[in-house]
């Protein structure tokens, strides 16, 4: 069974980790059942880890 990325898990995790994490969950989706955990688990990953990367890639707030 696959474990969700947290956000929490990719708050000090550099763009390249990011990247890295973002391969292995798009993998883990690619090889789910539909409808299973595991694909569930993968999504919510994927979204958390874009969401990080976002953050990191976004320019200055002003």
């Amino acid at each position: 069974m696959s474990k969700i990325i947290t956000p929490a898990a990719l708050r000090n995790r550099s763009i390249t980790e990011l990247r890295g994490l973002h391969r292995k969950a798009q993998q883990q989706l690619a090889a789910s059942a539909e409808g299973s955990a595991e694909r569930a688990a993968a999504i919510a990953s994927l979204e958390n880890i874009q969401r990080a990367l976002r953050t990191k890639t976004a320019g200055p707030r002003f």
